[in-house]
């Protein structure tokens, strides 16, 4: 077929097939001028290259996108991140997001939470619910999802070493409300090995850490087939420093490890895969970040394809999920991140993200206020409703500019992609410091290029000003972790404090052997056996991790 066969044939199966499943938003796309748009534009000559390197979108190799209609189907889906101080604090700002038109929720873990530790720990002190919300027991989640319909909403938990037990924690509680884990859909991040390269919340080994990933997406396979169980996350390599290149090159590594280590456990790969989702950064250079997001979808096509031979379309798309660069964002002129996020998340739209966090423009002096996250959120709304970009699909396919980067930033992650796999594969990398020290190199040019005033940074190295920040604050009150050391404390008197010994003892039984387990996870926070618990016993088997020194 040539090219203009091949569109009609798109046209008329796999864009009809969509159309008909999700209807287009609009019964007509036009421009203010009313010039028409044409769901989908192709090269006006024949290319010999287009069908290999671009194709069509919702069809392999996936560079124009993973759906048939993309967002003149539906937007992207507006997760914004949040979570702070308690549970119930939480809760009524989800409850304020949702009512503002956020269409899925995005929860923020403070550090304890983050790296399995009660809220009355020695280790826990000074930080409860600092920067995201303390959760420690089936309690404190059943609070913070109060009036919150578990079945209607699709949540993200940034979760990673404990993430099967926060995972159990959520099952229970939507069981609570009548809810069956098979209605449930959201994603846990659940990626341990960018934790070991670039953002440090790990607890455990590498190796038992990747047995309880696989753990996740057998169960999740089973019994929570629209949970996403794992993201793999590019976006803590890039605010870690690295260049474009290297988070699309070491995420995809990390996400080939993941594969291997299932394939080792036993599964298949497309009773997996296609739960698999990602998770990147938006940067200011907004063309390299749509070249990125375009070349991170056709490189995971190919891998899946070629290196593991999936079958299932489902098991090639890569999925991701993108936040602005809260790196970018200036304590000096906060006012000017409210252009960046923009910029930023106008590249994430045009590089066909399915959901997208917008920054606020506070955050590099405190958590945010609810004004400047209704700002973040409006940022998102604006460029879904105003800008028009949304009404078609890949609008910047075809770009000379565009198309030579997708390819540089494919060649370049490539290049990386093989010496991690002469290095043993990512796990062996990581332990040698490779990716470790790329990233370490990259962020000490950028720093340098920033301070000798190659990179200009408005309102830091350029355009300063003498000022006053009079913006509102967002603070928390150190009285929370009284409460919650007060509310663990009844918890624990008033439980069946020897279900729960035997179920601790349990836990150390299987873990030392080799069974799934996410269903303990569950039976175990069912008897309100807390998450440090959980960890704890587990840290008695297997220890913790302590990294090399490079």
């Amino acid at each position: 077929m040539n090219l203009q066969e091949q569109y009609v044939r798109w046209k008329q199966t796999t864009h009809q097939k969509s159309v008909q499943r999700f209807p287009e938003r609009k019964q007509k796309f036009e421009t203010s001028s009313g010039i028409p748009l044409s769901p989908l534009l192709t090269p006006a000559q024949e290319d010999p290259a287009y069908m290999d390197k671009l194709g069509f979108p919702g069809e392999y190799p996936f560079t124009r996108g993973v759906q048939p209609t993309m967002y003149r189907g539906r937007f992207w889906t507006m997760r914004q991140y949040a979570g702070f101080s308690t549970a119930a604090e939480s809760n009524k700002r989800y409850r304020y997001l949702l009512g503002a038109g956020q269409t899925g929720l995005s929860v923020a873990f403070d550090l304890p939470t983050q790296i399995g530790y009660d809220a009355d720990d020695p280790m826990a002190l000074g930080e409860v619910g600092k920067v995201g919300v303390s959760i420690s027991s089936i309690e404190d989640m059943e609070t913070l999802f109060d009036q919150i319909p578990l079945d209607k909403v699709s949540t993200s938990m940034t979760i990673n070493a404990p993430a099967g037990v926060l995972l159990a924690m959520y099952i229970a509680v939507a069981k609570k409300q009548g809810i069956a884990p098979q209605a449930l859909r959201g994603t846990i991040q659940n990626d341990i090995l960018k934790e070991y390269v670039a953002r440090g919340t790990y607890i455990f080994p590498p190796a038992v850490s990747m047995r309880l990933i696989t753990d996740i997406f057998s169960y999740c396979a089973q019994e929570i087939p629209s949970w996403n169980t794992i993201s793999i996350s590019g976006y803590h390599i890039r605010e870690a420093g690295s260049t474009a290149a290297q988070e699309v090159a070491f995420t995809l590594a990390n996400a080939i490890a993941y594969v291997e280590a299932a394939l080792q456990a036993g599964l298949q790969v497309d009773d997996f895969a296609g739960q698999l989702s990602f998770f990147f950064n938006a940067h200011n250079d907004v063309l390299e970040e749509v070249a990125k997001f375009r070349a991170a979808r056709r490189m995971w096509a190919k891998l899946m394809k070629e290196r593991f031979h999936a079958q299932k379309a489902a098991s090639l798309q890569l999925r991701f999920h993108t936040q602005t660069a809260g790196s970018t964002l200036t304590a000096q002129q906060p006012e000017n991140n409210v252009v960046r996020v923009t910029l930023q998340a106008l590249s994430a739209v045009l590089g066909g993200t399915q959901s997208l966090h917008t920054n606020s423009m506070d955050e590099a002096l405190w958590l945010p206020t609810e004004k400047s996250v209704r700002v973040a959120l409006r940022t998102q709304q604006i460029i879904a409703h105003e800008s028009g970009v949304a009404d078609s699909i890949d609008p910047l396919a075809g770009s000379y500019l565009v198309e030579h980067l997708t390819d540089e930033i494919e060649r370049l992650a490539t290049e990386y992609i093989a010496r991690i796999d002469n290095l043993g594969g990512a796990m062996n990398a990581i332990e040698q410091g490779y990716q470790q020290n790329e990233i370490q190199n990259a962020a000490y040019e950028a720093q340098m290029a920033i301070e000798k005033g190659r990179q200009v940074v408005v309102g830091v190295n350029q355009f300063s000003v003498q000022e006053e920040i009079s913006l509102e604050r967002q603070s928390i009150d150190p009285a929370i972790e009284t409460e919650a050391r007060a509310r663990l404390k009844r918890l624990r008197e008033t439980r069946d404090n020897a279900k729960v010994q035997a179920l601790r003892l349990q836990l150390k039984n299987a873990a030392q052997g080799s069974q799934n387990l996410m269903p303990l996870f569950v039976e175990c926070v069912e008897n309100k056996m807390t998450l440090g618990e959980v960890c704890n016993t587990l840290r008695e088997v297997w220890g913790e991790y302590t990294p090399p020194v490079f």
